[in-house]
């Protein structure tokens, strides 16, 4: 049975009574029961404390792909840019040489056939590269939802 016990002491002149808890002598049951939720939480905290360090791994690990794939799109898209613009002053120049109006029209359609080549063949490449850089940036994520439903 559960033995309560209540300390009093002399009360002092003009002082207010103080309250005191009671000692209890727990039964057995009841402290590992209290140890066992202590031991859950320690284990709980120490679980979610790794799924938190894991996601945060996760996040910058995406956060660099993503940074890397942007740096490299952005490259491939200003080495476009600067062919395509060569490629209009080259025209410039040509026509500046042009004798009739045939070899302007000749010109003309030759430019515009190749710049047509041209914007394909980059539209097919950053397009790729696009697309390489998506499935990058999302693996990490991929391998850590993975992780995180993989049944042990």
């Amino acid at each position: 049975m559960t033995a309560i016990e209540v300390a009093k002491k002399p009360a002092k002149a003009g002082a207010a009574p103080k309250f005191e808890m009671p000692k209890l002598d727990a039964p057995e049951a009841f402290r590992e029961f209290a140890e066992q939720g202590v031991l859950q939480a320690k284990d709980a905290y120490a679980r979610m404390k790794n799924a938190a360090e894991e996601a945060t791994d996760l996040i910058e690990d995406t956060y660099a792909t993503a940074t890397k794939g942007a740096t490299e799109f952005n490259l491939k898209t200003l080495e476009a840019l600067r062919a395509n613009v060569n490629a209009a002053f080259d025209f410039a120049h040509e026509m500046t040489g042009a004798r009739t109006l045939a070899d302007a029209v000749e010109l003309s359609a030759t430019h515009t056939r190749r710049q047509f080549d041209a914007l394909s063949a980059q539209a097919k490449e950053l397009s790729a590269l696009a697309q390489k850089i998506a499935a990058d940036t999302a693996e990490p994520i991929k391998a850590g939802v993975t992780k995180s439903f993989k049944l042990d």
